[in-house]
C-alpha cells in the first residue's frame, strides 16, 4: 500500500507553500501531461524533472515498540458498502487494506476505495474556518464562525421567518448525522431540508413506494448471483459501483444468465452483456410498454402471481396495447425483433432482476419511468423471491440511509410524512410538546407542507415573492456535504448565490459554492471531517446497516457533523431540547445515543432493531455471514440467524432480535425469519366509478375493488389471506391483544389515551403490536396487492412524455409533458418551456442529445476525489464524448478543445473532445464530477490558499436545462440538447 511519507506536502512539492496560481498551473499541467491518462503514470513519477514531484514510496515502519491497531469503516464513495480496514499507529492512519471478511466486497476495492486514505490525509483539505471578506478568505476561529453565523441566521429568521433559511444536507452523512440534520431543521421550524437523493433517486423512492410499499432496493447485490436474467436499464455499475459487478458477473457466469444492457451509450457494463440494446434517451416507458406488449400478446405474464398479488393489471394490459412494435420503433428506434427477444428472456428465463440507477430516474418522467419498471417486474412475477426484484443501485455511501432518516422536503424521518400524526409521533420520541414544536413554524399549514426541493433552491431565491408559496424567498443556505455543481441550470444557481444574504458551506474540502459567483462577502467555509474520522452507521443500497468506527481523530481543525450541529443548536437556543435524550460530553455528541433514539422512533421502516451493539457485533463477525444469502448460522452465539447488517425492516426492539429482511415481500419465508408481504399502505379497498351496461343503457356505477392479497400469505401466517395494517383495534378483533405485556399496554395508552385502538404498528413506541403480529406469522404493515395503478400520482398509469428539450419535436403533440402547475412551493412551467422550444425550433440549433453519467475515477460533485492525488492522476480533463460522424461534420478531432453550447441561458463550456463510437450519432455524453471552471474561465485563484482541487474542469450542469418531475422535483440532466464546435 501507499503510505504517508516524511516528504513535504504535495502542494509544497509542486512549487512552494506560497506558490502563485500561474506557476502552480504550469507545473500541474506539465506533471499531468507527462503522467499520461492511465495509472501507468504512477511508474514514472520518480523520473519527472519537477524538483518536488517524487515517486510514491512506502513510509518507514512504525518505531520499535509502537502499537499498530486496526479499525473498520465503510468506503465513502458509493452505495455498495465495502469495508475498509485501517492500520493506525500513534493516532496516524499508516495503511489500509480491503476487508476480506466482508460478504459485500470480499477483499476488493475499486480505485476510489483503494485511495480513501488520502481523503483523510490530503493536504488539499480545508484546514480551519474561513470567511470571505472583500474577496479575500480570512481565517477565523470556530467560536467566531458559529457566533457570527448564528447571529445572521437569527436576524434572518426575525426578519423573514424560518422558511427563509435552507438546510441542505448530505448523502455522505452517517445515518445519525442525517437524522440529526433533519431534526435540526425541524427545531428551526422548516421543511426546507433536503440532500442528494433529490437529484438521484427521489423518483425511485416515490415510484417504488407507491407500487408495493417501500421505496428501496428489494433484494441485494449478493442476491444477483441467483438470477437467470439480469436486465440493466439505466445503470453503469462497472464505473458507478465497480465491486457490485463481481456479483453481477458471477451470476452471469455461474448461472449462464442472460445479461441485457439497455443504454444509449456503449458503457463498460454493456461490454460484458450478452445483449446490448442502444435506445434513445428519454424513452424508457415506451421501451417497457413495448416489452409488455409482447409479454401480454404471447401469454408470458405470471397469471397466478398477478391474480393473487397485483391490482390493476387489466388497465396496464390496455395501455400496453397502445404500443405495438411499429409505434415502439417510431418513438425509441428499437426494432421489433430485439424488443420481443429481451421481453421473452425476461419473462420466461426466471428469476429475472431489473437493475437501474440514475439512467431511469433523472427525467421529468422519472417517477413514471420507475413505475414502468415495477410494472414489468409485477407482470412477470419477478418480485419477492431470490434472484429477482428491483435492484436499485444508489449513489453515495449513505444516500439510502440519509433518505430513510428524513433528509427529504416531504417527510420526517423514516417516511412518516408531515401530517399532524407524524409530527406528534416524533415529538413523543423527542420528548417535546407538540404545541411547542408547532410554534416554531410560521403556520400549521407550512408545518405540514413539503418544502422546496434542492433542485429549485435558486428559483426560490430569484422568483418574485408572489411565486414562492411561503412568507419570504430563501435568503440563506446552510450546506453540509453537497456540491452545487451537481444541480442543473448552473447559470441560475450563480445568480441565486449572489442573491443570498448568507451562504455557509461545511465540507472537508472547499467546493464550487465558494468560487462560482462574484460574491465578495457573506460566505463562510467550515471544515468538516470525513466519515473516517467519526463513528456512526451507514445503510448500503441493499438496506444493510454497517457500523463504521472512527479511524483517527479529525485532522487539522475539522469537526464531525454531530459536534458542529450541537454547537449551532446551542447558539440558536434549542440544544437542550434537541439533545435531551442524546449524551453530550464536553461538546462531543454520542453517535450511539443518536442511533438509539432512531431505534425508539423508527417503527414504520423497521429501523428499530438495529442497535449500535448489534451492528458492532456484525462488523466483528463478518466472516460468519454467507456470501449469497447474507445469513449467519443459526447456532452462532453472537450473530446466530441474523442477515448481515440487519437489513431493514428489522422489526421490534433490539431485544426481539429480528434477523432483518434480506429480500422484501418474500412470502416463502416466515416474517420472523425475514419474510414479508406487499404493504397495505393504501387501504383495504378502492372505490371506482365504472361505466357498465344495464338494461341496454350505459350507466355509471360505484364499485369497490379489493386491495388486499387474494390467497397469498407468508409462510406460517395464521391469517391465510390478505389483511390490513395492524392496530390495537385489529389485535382486539383477532383476540391477539392478550399477548401484549402490561408494560406494552401502558405505553400504547400513553401514545393515545383517548383512542388507543387507533395506535398502529408504526406509532406504538413499545413495539408490542409489531411483536404480536409477527409471532402470529403476519407482517405488521398488512398483506396487500401491489398497485399497477397509483391513483395519487400525476400519471396514475405511466405515460411516455417527451423530454422538455426533445430532439423529436414531431412527437410532442402526441406525447407532451404535463401542464404547468405549482409544485413544492414554486411554479413548474415545463409545459411552457417545452412548447417554446418546439415553437422556436431549438432542436435545429442544438441538434445533439446531451446526457451525463459517472466515471470510475471520481464520485458525485468530485470535490473530494479530484483532490485525491492518486485519483487525480487517472483523469485530468473534463471531456465530452461525441460520435465520429458528428465530430467529422464539425471538424472536431479526438483530444481537441471544443465549446459545448447549451439550449438555455446562452450557456457554454470548454473541454476536450473524446471522439468515440460509445455514443451513437446524435448523442453527446459528459461526466458530472467536474467543477472549478465556468464557461471557459479557470477559477483556481478563487479557492482558499492551498485548498484548490488538483483537477478542475467545467461542469456539465452549466449546460443542462429546465425540466422537473412533478411528483418529486427531480431534474432532467439525462436528456437535453446541445451543440458542439471546435474551440
Amino acid at each position: 500500500m501507499l503510505v504517508k511519507t516524511s516528504k513535504p506536502s504535495f502542494s509544497k512539492r509542486l512549487s512552494g507553500a506560497e506558490r502563485s496560481s500561474s506557476c502552480y498551473e504550469q507545473d500541474r499541467r506539465v506533471f499531468l501531461k507527462r503522467s499520461g491518462l492511465t495509472v501507468a503514470g504512477l511508474s514514472v513519477l520518480g523520473s519527472l524533472p519537477l524538483g518536488g514531484i517524487c515517486k510514491a514510496e512506502a513510509g518507514a515502519p512504525p518505531a520499535p515498540g509502537a502499537s499498530v491497531i486496526t479499525r473498520k469503516n465503510i468506503c465513502t464513495h458509493c452505495s455498495v458498502g465495502c469495508s475498509v480496514i485501517a492500520k493506525v499507529s500513534n493516532g496516524v492512519w499508516i495503511g489500509q487494506e480491503p476487508d476480506y471478511d466482508s460478504p459485500i466486497n470480499r477483499g476488493s476495492h475499486c480505485c476510489k476505495g483503494a485511495a480513501v486514505r488520502d481523503d483523510v490525509l490530503s493536504q488539499r483539505r480545508l484546514r480551519y474556518p474561513v470567511k470571505l471578506v472583500n474577496g479575500q478568505w480570512i481565517r477565523i476561529s470556530w467560536k467566531t464562525a458559529i457566533d457570527e453565523i448564528g447571529d445572521k441566521l437569527l436576524a434572518i429568521r426575525e426578519r423573514a421567518g424560518p422558511d427563509s433559511v435552507y438546510w441542505l444536507g448530505s448523502a455522505k452523512f452517517t445515518n445519525e448525522a442525517a437524522y440529526l440534520n433533519r431534526k435540526l431543521a425541524a427545531f428551526w421550524g422548516t421543511n426546507n431540508s433536503d440532500h442528494q437523493a433529490r437529484i438521484c433517486h427521489s423518483t425511485t423512492v416515490t415510484g417504488v413506494a407507491n407500487t408495493w410499499g417501500y421505496g428501496a432496493m428489494t433484494n441485494s447485490y449478493n442476491d444477483i448471483r441467483n438470477a437467470r436474467t439480469i436486465l440493466l436499464m439505466g445503470g453503469n455499475p462497472a464505473e458507478a459501483h465497480p465491486v457490485s459487478l463481481q456479483h453481477i458477473l458471477e451470476g452471469k457466469e455461474l448461472n449462464r444468465a442472460n445479461m441485457i444492457v439497455v443504454d444509449p451509450r456503449m458503457t463498460r457494463t454493456a461490454a460484458h452483456a450478452t445483449e446490448y440494446v442502444r435506445v434513445r434517451p428519454g424513452t424508457h416507458i415506451a421501451t417497457i410498454y413495448g416489452m409488455l406488449w409482447h409479454i401480454f400478446e404471447n401469454g408470458w405474464e405470471d397469471k397466478e402471481f398477478i391474480n393473487q398479488r397485483v391490482y390493476g393489471a387489466e388497465e396496464i394490459r390496455k395501455e400496453a396495447a397502445k404500443w405495438p412494435p411499429r409505434e415502439v420503433e417510431r418513438v425509441t428506434g428499437l426494432p421489433e425483433a430485439q424488443v420481443r427477444h429481451i421481453a421473452q428472456l425476461f419473462a420466461t428465463q426466471k428469476p429475472s432482476t431489473l437493475i437501474w440507477a440514475m439512467g431511469q430516474t433523472q427525467f421529468t418522467t422519472g417517477t413514471a419511468n420507475v413505475r414502468a419498471s415495477c410494472l414489468l417486474l409485477l407482470a412477470t412475477g419477478n418480485v419477492g423471491r431470490p434472484g429477482a426484484g428491483a435492484n436499485i443501485f444508489r449513489g453515495h455511501t449513505n444516500v439510502q440511509g440519509a433518505t430513510d432518516l428524513g433528509l427529504d422536503v416531504t417527510s420526517l424521518p423514516l417516511y412518516y410524512g408531515l401530517s399532524e400524526d407524524a409530527w406528534r409521533h416524533w415529538c413523543r420520541v423527542w420528548d417535546v410538546e407538540y404545541e411547542s414544536m408547532r410554534g416554531r413554524f410560521p403556520s400549521k399549514t407550512l408545518m405540514e407542507t413539503p418544502g422546496i426541493p434542492s433542485t429549485r433552491w435558486f428559483d426560490a431565491t430569484l422568483l418574485p415573492r408572489d411565486q414562492v408559496t411561503q412568507p419570504n424567498p430563501v435568503q440563506a443556505m446552510f450546506i453540509m456535504g453537497h456540491g452545487v455543481n451537481t444541480i442543473t441550470r448552473m447559470p441560475e444557481a450563480v445568480k441565486g448565490i449572489e442573491k443570498l444574504d448568507l451562504l455557509v458551506v461545511c465540507d472537508p474540502y472547499p467546493t464550487a459554492w465558494s468560487v462560482l459567483s462574484e460574491r465578495k462577502d457573506g460566505i463562510y467555509l467550515l471544515p468538516a471531517c470525513t466519515s473516517f474520522e467519526m463513528d456512526g452507521s451507514r445503510t448500503a443500497s441493499n438496506r444493510s446497516l454497517q457500523w463504521g468506527e472512527k479511524i483517527v481523530d479529525p485532522v487539522f481543525e475539522s469537526k464531525n457533523d454531530y459536534d458542529t450541529m450541537y454547537m449551532l443548536a446551542a447558539k440558536l437556543g434549542f440544544a437542550d431540547l434537541m439533545f435531551k435524550n442524546i449524551k453530550v460530553e464536553n461538546g462531543s455528541v454520542s453517535a450511539e445515543d443518536i442511533l438509539r433514539e432512531i431505534n425508539r422512533g423508527g417503527w414504520s421502516t423497521g429501523y428499530c432493531g438495529q442497535s449500535p451493539e448489534r451492528l458492532k457485533t456484525h462488523m466483528k463477525n463478518q466472516a460468519k455471514f454467507d456470501l449469497v444469502t447474507l445469513r449467519a448460522p443459526k447456532d452462532d452465539p453472537e450473530v446466530g440467524g441474523d442477515y448481515y447488517g440487519l437489513p431493514w425492516p428489522c422489526w421490534g426492539t433490539p431485544q426481539f432480535r429480528h434477523p432483518g429482511t434480506p429480500i422484501l415481500y418474500n412470502t416463502e419465508l416466515p416474517v420472523i425469519e425475514g419474510g414479508g408481504t406487499f404493504r397495505a399502505r393504501f387501504g383495504v379497498e378502492r372505490v371506482v366509478s365504472r361505466k357498465v351496461m344495464e338494461n341496454g343503457r350505459e350507466v355509471e356505477r360505484q364499485e369497490h375493488d379489493n386491495l388486499l392479497a387474494d390467497g397469498s400469505f407468508s409462510t406460517g401466517s395464521e391469517i391465510k389471506d390478505g389483511y390490513p395494517e395492524f392496530t390495537l383495534g385489529v389485535l382486539k378483533k383477532l383476540g391477539w391483544d392478550k399477548d401484549l405485556t402490561s408494560e406494552e399496554r401502558q405505553t400504547i395508552l400513553r401514545v393515545s389515551p383517548d383512542k388507543p385502538d387507533l395506535v398502529s404498528w408504526a406509532t406504538d413506541l413499545s413495539g408490542g403490536i409489531q411483536r404480536v403480529a409477527i409471532q402470529h406469522g403476519c407482517s405488521p404493515y398488512g398483506n396487500a396487492k401491489a398497485r399497477m395503478i397509483a391513483w395519487n400520482l400525476p400519471d396514475p398509469i405511466p405515460v411516455h412524455r417527451e423530454p422538455i428539450y426533445t430532439p423529436r419535436p414531431d412527437l410532442v403533440s402526441d406525447y407532451p409533458t404535463l401542464p404547468d402547475a405549482r409544485q413544492f412551493r414554486v411554479p413548474n412551467i415545463g409545459f411552457s418551456v417545452q412548447k417554446a422550444a418546439v415553437d422556436q425550433g431549438i432542436a435545429r440549433h442544438f441538434p445533439l442529445i446531451l446526457s451525463s453519467g459517472r466515471l470510475v475515477e471520481y464520485e458525485g460533485g468530485g470535490e473530494e476525489t479530484r483532490s485525491n492525488k492518486w485519483l487525480a492522476e487517472l483523469k485530468q480533463h473534463m471531456f465530452v464524448e461525441i460520435n465520429p460522424a458528428n465530430a467529422a461534420e464539425r471538424g472536431i478531432k479526438d483530444g481537441g478543445w471544443v465549446w459545448v453550447m447549451g439550449a438555455e441561458n446562452s450557456s457554454r463550456a470548454k473541454m476536450k473532445a473524446l471522439v468515440t463510437d460509445r455514443v451513437g450519432r446524435g448523442v453527446a455524453w459528459m461526466p458530472y464530477h467536474f467543477a472549478g471552471w465556468y464557461e471557459g474561465k479557470d477559477l483556481r485563484t478563487k479557492y482558499p490558499s492551498g485548498a484548490d482541487p488538483i483537477v478542475l474542469g467545467e461542469s456539465v450542469n452549466t449546460l443542462t436545462t429546465y425540466g422537473y418531475d412533478p411528483a418529486t422535483g427531480m431534474q432532467e440532466p439525462k436528456a437535453t440538447l446541445c451543440q458542439i464546435k471546435a474551440a
